[in-house]
């Protein structure tokens, strides 16, 4: 599912304003609230508006200004917006799920994460369920409210830096990203390195890790502890993830380096089919262990690298299972995630001449 971003256009900002932050936005994925004024300005940009005016692509209505009948209204074209404060008004919305609206934007002033949780459960599937907030903080607790989170945010955007923060907390949401098949072309035992262990705070499952490379071009999905063996029990809340001047992948386009991961830190956890979540790092532990360098090249070309610790808990992940570290060889398939490299401080740069080896 692809979550949708609602930008509203402050109605103070002057026409070059407002003119520079509607050039920013993507008319194929998101949506621009503004008011009649502003309605022809976004449209010659190619963005769908909603407005409370009837001219919008969608008309946004306030639920106290609707009643029983919604004759007059297409609701399938329809957002109705409602202020949720009490248990009482989650009912109401509820309800107006019934009356067929197509997009259900709800605010709540006061708690921020229960009503959320409970509306999730309740209106999902139905009516599009679009948070209202104020800040990217309370956008995160929305999309990840009940683990399903809701179907869009709405706020408010002075600037491009504040659009970019709401467009990264999407991207984080939009729950995929791709892989691909990646067949092993060496296999290097090295002496021993500093490598980096990340504790999360989540518990992950079979075909499950984070992704780390040597280049950010490339990066291989390491497996979590999650498999038995007769030496030590599983620990799925770790991913042995590699050395300590790896490249991990910390956001869905942003890269860190794992000696600078600390307690606290966001995590992106992946699994096997490309599906992604969210997760944060309880501990990072570095210690000297023996390492093993793999290089494995996509169908495209593209060449992969990482320095991992040699080890039978290091596994990395394939399209049918995983393969400890110990065990792989030459001609093995492997899954890998490809991207553009060229990166300054993980985030990146388009254009520039990076060449990593």
């Amino acid at each position: 599912m692809t979550r949708e971003l609602w930008v509203q256009v402050p109605a103070d900002l002057n026409r070059d304003e407002k003119l520079g932050l509607l050039s920013k936005l993507d008319g194929q994925r998101e949506k621009v609230v503004v008011g009649l004024d502003d309605i022809a300005l976004a449209r010659k940009l190619g963005l769908e508006c909603v407005s409370p005016s009837s001219q919008g692509d969608i008309r946004l209505l306030d639920a106290d200004s609707i009643g029983e009948s919604t004759g007059f209204v297409d609701t399938r074209r329809t957002a109705c917006h409602i202020v949720v404060k009490s248990f009482e008004d989650q009912k109401r919305a509820e309800a107006l799920k019934e009356q067929g609206f197509g997009y259900l934007i709800v605010s709540c002033p006061n708690w921020k994460v229960i009503p959320f949780e409970n509306l999730v459960a309740t209106v999902r599937g139905g009516s599009k369920l679009i948070a209202w907030v104020s800040s990217p903080s309370e956008a995160k607790l929305a999309l990840e409210a009940l683990e399903l989170g809701v179907d869009g945010i709405i706020s408010e955007c002075r600037t491009a830096e504040q659009l970019a923060s709401y467009r990264f907390l999407l991207a984080e949401a939009n729950l995929t990203l791709d892989l691909e098949k990646a067949r092993l072309s060496r296999v290097t035992q090295l002496g021993a390195g500093l490598r980096v262990c990340i504790d999360t705070t989540e518990l992950m499952s079979s075909g499950e890790g984070i992704l780390v490379g040597s280049k950010a071009a490339g990066l291989f999905l390491v497996e979590a502890e999650v498999h038995e063996n007769p030496h030590v029990s599983p620990r799925p809340f770790r991913v042995n993830a590699g050395a300590v001047s790896l490249y991990v992948l910390a956001g869905r386009s942003l890269t860190r380096y794992l000696s600078e991961i600390r307690a606290g830190d966001q995590m992106l956890i992946v699994n096997r089919k490309g599906v992604i979540r969210s997760g944060h790092v309880g501990r990072s532990k570095i210690e000297r262990r023996p390492m093993v360098l793999v290089e494995a090249q996509t169908r495209t070309g593209q060449s992969c690298l990482a320095v991992l610790q040699n080890a039978e808990t290091i596994r990395l992940v394939t399209p049918a299972s995983s393969i400890a570290v110990t065990e792989i060889k030459e001609g093995d398939e492997v899954l890998v995630h490809v991207q553009e490299g060229g990166r300054h401080f993980g985030t990146l740069v388009k254009d520039e001449l990076v060449i990593e080896q």
